[in-house]
């Protein structure tokens, strides 16, 4: 039996009461260069590209990755305490998921938890590659991948563009999740 994350849906939830202020929000760590080409990519290229309004949070980014966030529309905002992201969410129209380069070789199907939060919160969710052996979620319609940079700006410039789609999407994750992805299904395994 494998043992996957959850989202605490007590805390992430969806915040109608706040509106969105920007197109595109990214939460993660930099890292060690496991995803510095992936993160140019499918985050910095299509929201240059796009001239997306929006902001990214972590920790770990080295001067050069500043210096490239600088010359893109995306404000950088260093570290989110974890309760704030439900928040954050909020204030934008889509995120993104970037998996680790290790992540998606030696651990197939295996993705990180943000997208469980991101889907809990009801926001429209476009990902890099990562493979769903086990059959978490429906590509395509709880959220997008993008298998390259290409790819993401179409997604992305969709869901600005349609955002009738875009929250049909939204909540077909948020119902994923609420169905088989919440701290209590896991209490329960």
């Amino acid at each position: 039996f494998v043992w996957h994350e959850a989202a605490d849906t007590r805390v992430f939830r969806p915040l109608p009461e706040v509106e969105p202020e920007a197109d595109l929000v990214w939460i993660g760590n930099w890292g060690d260069g496991e995803r510095e080409r992936e993160l140019q990519e499918f985050l910095i290229e299509p929201a240059t590209r796009l001239g997306l309004s929006g902001t990214v949070h972590g920790v770990r980014y080295p001067e050069p990755a500043l210096a490239a966030l600088a010359r893109s529309p995306l404000a950088y905002r260093g570290w989110l305490a974890n309760a704030d992201v439900p928040r954050t969410f909020a204030r934008h129209r889509m995120t993104m998921h970037v998996p680790r380069r290790p992540y998606v070789g030696a651990l197939p199907g295996i993705p990180t938890i943000r997208p469980f939060e991101a889907m809990a919160c009801g926001i429209p969710l476009v990902s890099s590659p990562w493979r769903d052996v086990e059959g978490l979620f429906a590509p395509g319609e709880d959220f997008l991948v993008a298998r390259d940079g290409d790819e993401m700006r179409a997604h992305l410039r969709m869901l600005l563009n349609e955002p009738a789609a875009a929250q049909a999407m939204a909540e077909r994750g948020r119902q994923r999740v609420l169905a088989r992805h919440t701290c209590a299904h896991r209490v329960d395994e």
